[in-house]
């Protein structure tokens, strides 16, 4: 197996990834949404690379059943219905519904990797679930959507959480960029709650506009066992694969 990890958004543009799989985290705040999203009955996520974007596709989906969602900066897009914390995304709010996200890095770290065999969205919160669907695969990347282009501590350390989980599946090698052994090292390192992702550079921005509360919740490891995946720039849980005695019943 080898597992290439990227600790922002910009860098595997020039990877070649239509037989990998990819991962993208984005802790604080993106994929955290998008799990809570999607437990709680919506019907798909469409990542927009901007706020212009999600507005015209929205428009183009239709208002009705469509909810527009996103930040920019961490705050809520004026004329937005919701923001990027994770506590808004309630079956009240979200259940059957088509869910129109744009933020400052998550939505795009999906929009540059579409070309990949599969997309699946991580955080804490589902990290056993993308790690034992992921396990088996020959090729995994990892983007970390980082924050402005730069390197997040956050996400570098979910990175090497799932990595370590993944491997402790793994009966032969596993290979790794040197990305992928510095995510192990921080893994190893820091003990994942809401302090710490408070003390992480995004953190401190969430803290700043009154929203720790949504540290407390993105800390939750394993909070949900779902893997939502990108099928045609759309997020949604991946659906079991079907008894294979049920496969064969006539």
């Amino acid at each position: 197996m080898r597992i290439n990890v990227f600790f922002a958004a910009q860098e595997p543009v020039t990877l070649d990834m239509v037989d990998h799989t990819v991962v993208v985290i984005d802790v604080l705040r993106a994929t955290s949404c998008m799990v809570e999203a999607l437990v709680s009955g919506a019907e798909g996520v469409y990542p927009a690379a901007s706020t212009e974007d999600a507005i015209k596709l929205a428009s183009s989906l239709g208002r009705e059943d469509t909810v527009l969602c996103g930040e920019s900066k961490g705050v809520m897009v004026e004329g937005f219905d919701l923001g990027n914390s994770p506590h808004e995304f309630v079956p009240e709010q979200v259940a059957g519904k088509r869910l129109v996200m744009a933020t400052t890095n998550g939505t795009r770290a999906f929009l540059m990797v579409g070309d990949a065999a599969r997309v699946i969205a991580c955080s804490f919160t589902n990290l056993e679930a993308v790690a034992r669907e992921v396990s088996d695969v020959d090729y995994l990347v990892v983007v970390c959507a980082g924050r402005a282009g730069m390197f997040s501590l956050d996400d570098a350390v979910c990175a090497g959480a799932l990595m370590r989980r993944v491997c402790e599946r793994q009966d032969g090698d596993v290979e790794f960029n040197d990305a992928g052994i510095a995510a192990m090292e921080l893994a190893n390192t820091f003990r994942v709650n809401a302090d710490f992702l408070a003390s992480t550079w995004s953190g401190q921005r969430i803290v700043e506009i009154g929203l720790r509360e949504d540290l407390e919740l993105c800390a939750q490891i394993d909070r949900h066992a779902v893997v939502p995946e990108m099928d045609d720039l759309v997020i949604r849980v991946r659906s079991p694969e079907p008894d294979r005695e049920e496969e064969e019943e006539p």
